[in-house]
């Protein structure tokens, strides 16, 4: 009994030595991947008992795989992709063997479930490519390929499935893997194996077949079972970043993280960054107990020789080896949102322990994922890939990609939905001078002739409007501010860009020297009006609400603001309502205390040319009124 004990605590020691591989299947519709990895499982006796009889009962049922077990069934788990017979989701399956762990990410096959494969391939070290014997190399095995290189894969099984159906030919093998090597050239993947299988018949899946006696090769299970990948990890460039500063009593301080990469050890000189402060760690503390070193992906806490001010989000690295700390860089972006890129917006980007706001200072192009061929577009859709150029607020600390994928992505999140947006592989940090903001001679000329730099579509990009002048026009009392303030609130609360103009704001500053004769009144005007067109050059609506008595005046104003961009409202109410509403100014008027009133010692033209006509009985109906105007006019979308 002794014995036995001994016999499971040495078992379970070794099963929790075993070095875990994380990998992914990946090719067209119908070339087997499901059926490969429910085959690996099968014949690695990774089966339990009730899991066997359900497969042998489903195969029968809704099987896509005649007489024999369609071991695709085991991944295939939603109701669409058993009756489809395809990969929606990315199925997740753990198993291990006597030499290793495994988790294997069964990827979709089609092109619109892009994102998908991505979120699949973002973690694994190996990739098993499937190829149909029968039809060879075709579009999605160079897509799923160059997204496999795209994502920093060094290790590729090209697996040559359906060898039954073409007689096990050996031309028929060495022809595909000769074109499936003229294009993976062209990417940078070390690692290319070939193998030639049947996953329905389990021809060297788990055992060398007797059918394929050219080739010479291992089983595909004693491949992923033997194939190093130790050294992918990045050793040489140590990055913690910081996760949780841990204060459990005045006594201690101590730094959390994970281990990005390098390695870390007791009495080393770090540095933290941004504040470029240096100190020796001091312990590594794990729950098991300290440490003499730290590597990836190890979770410790460390501590400091000296009381240096680290918070979350801050990076810790070896003096003599730093990372970028940049707010540009190029990256290649894969869309998963499905809404468009708004290329003009802002996002959170989520990059490590920290985050911060981002935004797009370019495009560089997109890569048709079928045909690798770039293209410049205004912006990304859904499951679409390409080079853009990104500033952050504040700046992060990051590696290339390709040289540490821990410091080298990111998620960009958007601020409003909090969906994921895209995901993002860092090129490279992009010097002062390669800036798409930075000035050109094209530009300092635009400057001189007094012509902005930015164009009146990306106005209307960014803030989703077009500039236009409101005017509203009635006496003292008609109500005309009320409209104006509470229009203002139901454009903001819709999302708009709009600044609000009113006699008494302006008044109190800009014509503060100006009187009420007929002259002033102009001057004011013409002054609101020019302010006015300013804000409409940059794209934001202006709501000015001033009576503007004088009919040849509102004219000017037109003339100066831009015909197209004036649009007029007239609040119509008479004297009498406007005395009801505002009895102490017309007593002052009556009682000539004030002069120049407009309705009482001056006159008023009534608009004949209004675009809308109000009545101040009807004000909400009346903003209404004026946002499906707006809408109408493609200035503002009211939805």
């Amino acid at each position: 009994m002794v014995d036995e004990k001994l016999d499971i605590h040495e078992f379970l020691n070794r099963d929790e030595k075993k070095n875990l591989l994380r990998l992914i299947t990946c090719g067209s519709v119908d070339d087997g991947k499901s059926t490969l990895i429910g085959r690996l499982m099968f014949d690695s006796k990774m089966l339990y008992d009730d899991q066997l009889s359900a497969l042998e009962k489903d195969s029968k049922r809704i099987g896509h795989a005649g007489e024999d077990i369609d071991y695709a069934l085991l991944l295939d788990g939603l109701k669409a992709e058993r009756e489809q017979g395809i990969t929606i989701d990315i199925a997740y399956r753990y198993f291990s063997t006597n030499k290793r762990k495994f988790i294997i990410a069964d990827t979709p096959g089609h092109e619109q479930y892009t994102r998908n494969m991505v979120t699949g391939a973002s973690t694994a070290n190996l990739a098993i490519v499937l190829v149909d014997a029968t039809k060879g190399v075709i579009t999605q095995t160079r897509r799923h390929t160059f997204l496999v290189s795209l994502l920093g894969i060094k290790h590729v099984v090209l697996a040559v499935n359906k060898m039954d159906l073409v007689q096990y030919s050996q031309k028929v093998f060495s022809s595909i893997c000769e074109e499936y090597k003229s294009f993976v050239n062209q990417l940078d993947i070390p690692d290319v194996e070939f193998i030639p299988i049947s996953a329905l018949k389990g021809d060297n899946v788990v055992e060398k077949s007797e059918t394929t006696p050219w080739y010479q090769g291992k089983s595909m299970l004693a491949h992923i079972e033997t194939v190093h990948v130790g050294s992918d990890r990045n050793f040489d460039d140590l990055r913690y970043p910081v996760q949780y500063v841990s204060r459990p009593d005045r006594d201690f301080r101590g730094f959390c993280a994970r281990v990005a990469s390098g390695i870390i050890s007791k009495g080393d000189t770090i540095m933290a960054l941004p504040s470029k402060k240096t100190s020796k760690v001091t312990s590594i503390i794990t729950y098991d107990g300290e440490l003499e070193r730290a590597f990836p992906p190890q979770s410790v806490t460390i501590t400091l020789e000296d009381e240096i001010d680290i918070s979350r989000g801050e990076m810790i690295v070896h003096p003599d080896n730093l990372s970028h700390v940049e707010r540009q860089f190029e990256a290649m972006l894969v869309w998963m949102d499905e809404k468009p890129m708004n290329p003009h917006g802002q996002f959170y980007i989520k990059h490590n322990t920290n985050t911060t706001k981002a935004r797009f200072d370019s495009i560089r192009y997109k890569v048709d994922v079928n045909t690798l061929v770039k293209s410049e577009v205004p912006h990304f859709e859904l499951n679409e890939i390409g080079r853009v150029v990104i500033t952050t607020v504040k700046p992060l600390f990051f590696d290339a990609y390709k040289k540490n994928k821990s410091t080298g992505s990111f998620v960009l999140i958007d601020p409003v939905t909090n969906n994921t947006s895209a995901v993002g592989m860092i090129i490279d940090k992009i010097h002062a001078d390669g800036l798409p903001h930075k000035i050109t001679t094209a530009d300092k000329e635009k400057i001189n002739k007094g012509v902005g730099l930015i164009s009146e579509q990306e106005y209307q990009e960014q803030y989703n409007q077009k500039g236009a002048s409101i005017w509203i026009t009635g006496l003292h009392g008609s109500g005309k501010n009320e409209l104006a303030y509470s229009l203002e609130k139901r454009l903001f609360e819709k999302g708009a860009t709009v600044v609000l103009l009113d006699g008494s704001s302006v008044r109190s500053g800009l014509s503060k020297e100006l009187d009420f004769s007929p002259a002033d009144r102009a001057e004011n005007l013409r002054r609101v009006a020019e302010m006015s067109k300013i804000l409409n050059d940059q794209g934001i609506i202006t709501i000015c609400s001033f009576i503007s008595a004088d009919d040849m005046v509102r004219k000017q104003i037109a003339d100066i603001i831009g015909k197209d961009r004036f649009h007029l409202i007239y609040m119509d109410a008479d004297v009498t309502f406007c005395k009801n509403n505002k009895p102490e100014l017309y007593e002052r008027a009556e009682q000539h205390t004030i002069s120049n009133l407009p309705g009482v010692d001056c006159a008023y033209d009534i608009p004949t040319d209004a675009d809308i006509v109000c009545k101040p009985q009807e004000n909400e109906d009346n903003g209404s009124l004026i946002l499906t105007y707006l809408a109408d006019k493609g200035i503002f979308p009211v939805g």
